[in-house]
């Protein structure tokens, strides 16, 4: 598999390319099949479901890799608070984490995500065998975020309280989440992920030293069970707003590193030096236009031209993108780096 080559540092015949959130979105097969089943969460909880929809965008614009489909909020949801979509708000936990005793609450999730892993082994064994099969989970401050606010933020004040002013509370939920994260990323190993991929949303919202206690270190600890019994399994990290603290993010048992599209891929790749391999890092919004694809494309591909690099874009795809525009994205990638 050309991608776990990459992921791994060898040699490959050109750069792979793949792109966060292409399991649905901006594709029109995908909206009739949320339309028809009725629901996200139904979607995720649904392995037949959740095959076909990691499916498309292989088939559509032929990436080297799938990625499995389904939420970072799945396992909270499932460690005991209810989670529900509102339109034009996002996901909404009623019930939330504010101390000690909150956390003691919370069970084991990863024991009930049975649908997730039955939906990784249906990928499996309906992918071809040239392509990889990436499994995610969200990082334990993301995840902690979501389970504190109850919704999305834009200030992040009542986990950043948390940071301040009660510490202990969020380490303690925060060791949960990374134990439980740990196990739920090794059953979706179990039943068939190539790789595996931690995303950290909302690390840009901490300041340096608190990213580092409250995010990274755990993201680290995620990395390091999983590698000491998955050798061969590529951990791939993912920290969006946290370009300026690249330097001092590259020690660690991880194999990918995921680069934002607000950090300049010059600097990146100057600061990483092949220590890892950059995952990265086009501005999604450059899909709207052909030529801004093509420009933004050829840039990345000659500054990595000689460096460890699989080709991805800062962040997810927009919904509105034209699919049109991602085919071509894929299909230019493929022609210009190869070696």
């Amino acid at each position: 598999m050309i991608f776990i080559d990459a992921c791994l540092g060898k040699e490959t015949e050109r750069t792979p390319v793949w792109m966060m959130r292409q399991a649905g979105r901006c594709i029109p097969e995908y909206r009739a099949l949320r339309k028809e089943v009725g629901s996200f969460i139904a979607m995720t909880k649904n392995p037949d479901v959740v095959a076909k929809a990691t499916i498309m965008p292989v088939d559509k614009f032929g990436v080297d890799a799938a990625i499995l489909f389904s939420d970072i909020l799945n396992l909270p949801m499932e460690m005991g608070l209810p989670l529900r979509f509102e339109a034009g708000v996002g996901p909404i936990f009623d019930e939330t984490i504010s101390s000690i005793s909150d956390v003691e609450k919370l069970g084991d999730g990863s024991e009930k995500l049975s649908y997730v892993y039955e939906g990784v082994k249906k990928i499996r064994e309906q992918l071809s065998d040239d392509k990889a099969l990436i499994g995610f989970a969200g990082s334990p401050w993301t995840i902690a975020t979501y389970m504190v606010e109850g919704r999305g933020s834009k200030q992040y004040s009542k986990i950043k309280k948390m940071v301040y002013s009660d510490e202990k509370t969020l380490h303690a939920l925060l060791e949960v989440n990374t134990n439980q994260t740990i196990k739920y990323l090794k059953n979706q190993i179990k039943a068939g992920a190539n790789a595996v991929m931690v995303f950290d949303s909302w690390g840009g919202a901490l300041e340096k030293e608190k990213f580092f206690e409250f995010s990274w270190n755990y993201m680290l600890k995620i990395a390091d069970k999983i590698k000491k019994e998955y050798p061969n399994i590529p951990v791939i990290l993912f920290s969006k707003g946290t370009g300026l603290y690249l330097e001092d993010m590259l020690e660690g048992n991880f194999d990918v590193i995921g680069v934002d599209w607000n950090t300049p891929i010059e600097y990146a790749n100057k600061i990483v030096n092949n220590k890892k391999v950059i995952q990265g890092n086009m501005e999604p919004c450059r899909l709207y236009s052909k030529e801004a694809t093509k420009e933004g494309a050829e840039k990345i591909a000659n500054v990595m031209k000689n460096s460890k690099h699989i080709f991805n874009l800062g962040h997810g795809i927009l919904p509105d993108t034209p699919w049109e525009n991602v085919k071509y994205f894929v299909d230019l990638v493929k022609e210009i780096t190869k070696k």
